[in-house]
């Protein structure tokens, strides 16, 4: 006679997680530690405040949990590719020819000079923290990463280039450019499914700015290898070190552009630690972050880094979400002035943060209007924001009816099936 029990089956995958971490005799602790999550991150997982993972940590997780078949976890429920996948932008191809294309040879023409590249490049931020614009007969929407990668190739191979043929102080200068150049390389690939890519541009941006020994390059190449070692999962604490070395080399003294790059260094620090769950450290780094963005003033934005107090406090919202406690995160983006953010790709991204929490919490209604907003200020952002991808089917199969049709219609303008 097969032995009855009244103990149901599991039917959500935060049950199935947590019957298979019961099974293993594993604490929430244990699991989150194994995980670099924190324990409120299990529990989140367990009670479906959180949404099944994308793959690379469902993976993780169920190798923790000793699982050797995925579906005991998954159970009946669809591994959409779009939720797991990013995107790939028309360009990438061609970004990838220009990062992989060597020029052993010096080119036969003179190198532009290093104040030519510099003002190349202020244009190209401009272009990249732009609103994007419509054209064409058709009301066609040609994005942030559209518009910088039809500079791209060209100022790369320029800069690079110049980096080669100049020398002395015009050399060091060229090779601020080239960092600069390959920061810009980072933006676009990030969310693009090219993740070594996104390495090599965060290496080269690095050597270059220290070929070039410049303290200011080296902190702003910190600050983005930071983002390839964070989504990497790699150990917070190696993500900090190199954020505390590169804001030593920083001048100590009261240049705006320093304070700048020393509390982005500080920002860095700040989210490394709340991505692991380490709140208490997380918070003392963004309070030094917080008391750079208050040296320099309400209305200060850096021209291309965007640090400043709308980013500073744009970033808290993320960290209390990483922290998995939406409830402080909106009561931060309930003050949250986007206005102080210059920038449509930055304020597109923390309007998609807020619309995280609002879903963290259960407030479909509201996730889907900020999203729409987010839309708005940015498309190419959301289009490839991997949240944005894994949240939407979810909001038009089982979101509020009168959302619904407004979730649908985002979807498809964003091409994510449902």
């Amino acid at each position: 006679m097969p032995e009855h029990t009244d103990i149901p089956a599991p039917s959500t995958f935060g049950q199935r997680v947590q019957r298979a971490r019961e099974r293993t005799g594993k604490t929430r602790a244990v699991v989150a530690g194994l995980m670099d999550q924190s324990t409120e991150w299990v529990k989140a997982i367990e009670t479906g405040r959180i949404g099944m993972p994308r793959l690379p940590k469902l993976l993780r997780l169920a190798h923790v949990l000793g699982v050797e078949d995925i579906a005991e976890l998954t159970g009946d429920e669809r591994i959409a590719a779009t939720t797991y996948s990013k995107a790939q932008h028309g360009a990438l191809p061609a970004m990838k020819r220009a990062l992989t294309t060597y020029q052993l040879a010096l080119a036969d023409r003179e190198p532009e000079p290093a104040d030519v590249l510099a003002a190349r490049l202020r244009q190209a931020w401009k272009l990249w923290h732009a609103r994007d614009r419509r054209t064409g007969p058709r009301d066609t929407v040609e994005g942030n990463r559209s518009r910088i990668v039809a500079l791209l190739p060209n100022l790369l191979a320029d800069t690079q280039h110049a980096a080669r043929a100049l020398e002395g102080t015009d050399r060091r200068r060229a090779l601020v450019a080239l960092a600069e150049t390959y920061h810009l390389a980072q933006l676009f690939l990030s969310f693009q499914p090219a993740p070594e890519l996104v390495v090599l541009t965060g290496d080269r941006a690095m050597t270059a700015a220290q070929d070039a020994d410049s303290p200011r390059a080296i902190a702003s190449a910190a600050w983005y290898v930071n983002h390839v070692h964070r989504d990497a999962g790699e150990a917070a604490e190696a993500r900090v070190e190199l954020a505390e070395q590169a804001a030593a080399l920083l001048p100590d003294r009261d240049d705006p552009d320093h304070i700048a790059r020393r509390g982005l260094l500080y920002l860095a620090a700040a989210l490394s630690y709340a991505k692991t769950g380490q709140a208490g450290d997380a918070w003392w780094y963004w309070d030094k972050a917080d008391a750079a963005a208050r040296q320099l003033g309400d209305d200060y934005a850096h021209p291309w880094l965007m640090f400043g107090r709308g980013i500073v406090d744009g970033y808290a919202v993320t960290m209390w979400n990483d922290l998995v406690q939406p409830g402080k995160a909106l009561q931060v983006a309930d003050s949250l002035d986007l206005d102080r953010i210059p920038s449509a790709t930055r304020r597109s991204y923390h309007l998609i943060e807020t619309a995280r929490a609002y879903n963290l919490t259960g407030e479909r209604v509201a996730a889907v209007s900020l999203l729409k907003k987010a839309y708005a200020e940015s498309p190419e952002t959301i289009e490839y924001n991997l949240h944005t991808r894994s949240v939407l089917p979810e909001l038009v199969k089982s979101g509020p009816r009168m959302v619904r049709d407004d979730a649908l219609g985002l979807a498809r303008d964003l091409g994510v099936p449902v």
